[in-house]
Parts: C-alpha cells; structure tokens; sequence
C-alpha cells in the first residue's frame, strides 16, 4: 500500500475515534432518573431469585410449560445477561447461597455460610437497610423459611447462616422489613414452644420450634405486625407491617423422588407476591421486595426432576405477577436471576446411548414439550453447587444495565442506584 493511502485510512480512523469518544462524552450513564421505558424516575425494585436456577433449569421450564416455540414470562423480559457466582471463599470457588447473596445485597464477595459480613467477619451494610434508611417499604417473600440465606442476606449479618434465630431478632430490632412472608415458624418461638404448625409433624418428626432469642412471634405482634399463619388469614391481612409463617421450615419436603417429597406450599409464592406488592405499593418513595422460588435448589439437591419442573412453575407464577405490576407501575424495576446453578443439569434428548453416568449423573423424565409430541429428559451430573453462570432478565429502569456479563455484585451496583436514593 501506497504511504498516502495509509495516511489516509489513519486519518479516517482517526476521525472516526474522535466521533465515537465524542459520543461517549456527550452520552449520559444511565441513571436512576433513567427508564428503559422512558417513563421517568425510578423508584421500587422486585428482585426475584430462583434459588438454584440457571440456564438448563429455565430451558427445561420453557419445553415444559410453554413448548417448542413458547417463552416464559421470565425470559420475556426485555433486556438479558450473565452473572458469574464465585465466592471469595479459601477453601473453594463454588459459592453457596449466603455468599452469593452476600454479593448482591452489600456489593462485597465473601466466604460460604457468611450473612452480609466481609472475609474478616465484620457487618456490612445492606441494601434492604439501605432502602428502609431511604424512606422506601421493604419486604421478603420466599418459599424456604423466612430467614433462609437468600433472604437473610439483605436484612441481616451474621458470621454463619445457621443462626436463623438471630436473623429473625435482627428483622425485629434492626432491619424491620414490613413485609415478612415463607416458611420457618420453628425459629421465631422457643423450643418446647409450637406455634401455629405443630412439633414434629407427621411429613417430617425432625421439624420443632428451636429458637433462642425468646418469642419472637409475641414480639413482632408487640412491635405492630400482623401475625397470619394460613391462606385465608393472609387473604384477610390489612394494609401495614404484616409477618406470616406458613410451615414448620421450608414450605415443602425436599427429599427424592417418592421419598416423602412434597412439593404443595400452604399459601404458594405468586399469592404472597401478590399480597406483598399489595403492602408495599402504599409508599409512595417507593418500596424493595425479594421474592424467591427455594424449591429449585432443594430439589435440584436431590436430583428430582419433577418437583424442581413444580418450583419453575410457581416461580413463574410469581414473575408474572410482578411483571403485570411492572407494567402497571413503570418506574419499577425487575430483575429474575438466580443465585447460582444446582445439580450440573442439562437438558437431553431421550436416546438410551446418551446416558452418561451412574447416580449422581442420572437422567430424568422423559418430560413432554408442551403442545407436541416430542419429549424431553432433564439429565444430573451433581447433588451439589456448580460454577456455571446464571442468567439474568430485567424491565424497567436501569434494566440495561444488566446487559452483558457481569460479576454477582453489579447487582449491588445497578440496584443501589435505586434502592439508596431519598427522592
């Protein structure tokens, strides 16, 4: 090539250069003030978590519940991306649900088991304090016990996350969340003590009331929640700070399959989605609800393809109510995601030559895809955690800001926009 033609093209790629770093000066960051749909500031977040999912375990729900050609509500969602889920953890780069909620709610990456605390064991502060501080209503719904890791993460901080006592004393004395819906009456009263669901019931004799930090059912009365224990009551709730316990631990049996596994919550997820949103929504600076799905993981452990496909749905359900609020309410954003993958999972076709291992690697189904004749299996290569990402889906403002993959804690960045703001 001739020199004047090259100092030609480098002039035009200079010029070009200079155009787009124009274009980037003069182009604003999204800001909470910002709307994907245009529609003005921001002010509520529905963070939703199927605990456990990630892109197998929504594939498999889409062939099952919408078919070949079919989307789920959650993957309707405008605008997509990947989280990664490392923890910063010595012993092992496979997070668990603590340290990856950890990551959302506080921004920091820390070890297995840690409830918003750093490496070192010191607290961090937490987007659902961070929004009570801003004016904003909180609340938590979920199908494990109420101060399960996922949940406990953004209203707590504890050094282990088997102290569920301590986090529902932590709800009651620092956090306050208005809204505390799932499972786990066992921790809120002390032992000897049964509540509305009953000591060592039949589907599960290990299951009694354990607390250590006194009644705290009589305490959060005492502090103005309401207290329900079953559908018609919660049904029946008025507007303001509301509590509801609705099993013993977790709202189901996680066990394998035909081994006592029960997937059959008494109040299922959309419903108290629903009824939170209902709650929160009176505020006018606007509210943070988490919502999440803890059936996947738990039967994801176990390798029980059916009840994990029951979970996807009702964690679909959910979705589509906080989807139809989003549409409503516009200056909302929500993201579905999840915390990390659970059973190596993929999705198979049903040739007998293409099992690939003994137990745990063992093939479920086959599954119909819905509306056709094919058919499907659900195939596991663990009972445990993997490192595979997650897929995240978000509307509303700041959603595209979640294009792209990203570690866990931009989802700290992108929420506290929203969640930390007085306006």
């Amino acid at each position: 090539m001739h020199s004047s033609s090259k100092r030609r093209l480098t002039a035009s790629a200079t010029t070009a250069l200079a155009a787009a770093l124009a274009v980037v000066a003069v182009s604003p960051v999204l800001s909470a003030d910002a709307s994907s749909s245009g529609k003005g500031r921001a002010r509520s977040v529905i963070f939703i978590n199927g605990d456990g999912m990630a892109a197998a375990h929504r594939e498999a729900a889409r062939l099952y519940l919408a078919g070949l050609d079919g989307q789920l509500t959650m993957d309707q969602l405008p605008v997509s991306g990947q989280l990664t889920t490392s923890p910063h953890d010595p012993k092992t780069a496979i997070t668990d649900s603590a340290a990856a909620a950890t990551a959302w709610a506080t921004g920091v990456k820390t070890y297995n088991g840690a409830i918003s605390v750093d490496v070192d064991g010191k607290p961090l502060p937490t987007l659902g304090q961070q929004a009570k501080q801003a004016g904003k209503s909180t609340g938590l719904v979920t199908t494990a016990q109420v101060t399960d890791a996922s949940p406990a993460a953004f209203f707590a901080q504890t050094a282990n996350r088997s102290a569920q006592d301590e986090i529902a004393r932590q709800y009651l004395a620092v956090s306050k969340p208005d809204v505390i819906l799932g499972g786990g009456e066992d921790w809120w009263l002390p032992a000897g003590t049964p509540g509305a669901w009953p000591d060592k019931p039949a589907e599960d004799p290990t299951e009694a009331s354990k607390g250590t930090k006194g009644n705290l059912v009589d305490q959060a009365k005492a502090d103005g929640y309401q207290y329900v224990s079953n559908a018609q009551q919660l049904d029946s709730a008025r507007h303001g700070k509301l509590l509801g316990l609705f099993s013993n631990e977790e709202m189901f049996q996680q066990r394998a399959e035909g081994e006592g596994d029960v997937y059959s919550p008494a109040v299922d997820l959309a419903t108290m989605t629903k009824k939170a949103l209902d709650t929160l929504s009176t505020n006018k600076k606007g509210f943070f609800l988490l919502v999440e799905e803890e059936g996947i993981d738990e039967f994801a452990h176990e390798n029980n393809a059916p009840r994990t496909l029951q979970a996807l749905e009702s964690l679909e359900n959910a979705v589509k109510v906080a989807r139809a609020y989003v549409d409503a309410n516009p200056d909302t954003l929500l993201v579905v995601t999840g915390d990390h993958e659970c059973g190596g999972l993929t999705v198979e076709d049903t040739s007998a030559g293409d099992e690939s291992g003994t137990a745990p690697s063992t093939e479920d189904g086959p599954f119909p895809v819905k509306g056709s004749k094919l058919q499907f299996v659900m195939d596991w290569t663990t009972g445990g955690h993997t490192g595979a990402d997650v897929p995240v889906t978000a509307v509303g403002p700041l959603a595209e800001q979640f294009t792209g993959k990203h570690p866990n804690t931009h989802v700290h960045e992108v929420l506290s926009q929203i969640l930390t703001s007085r306006h």
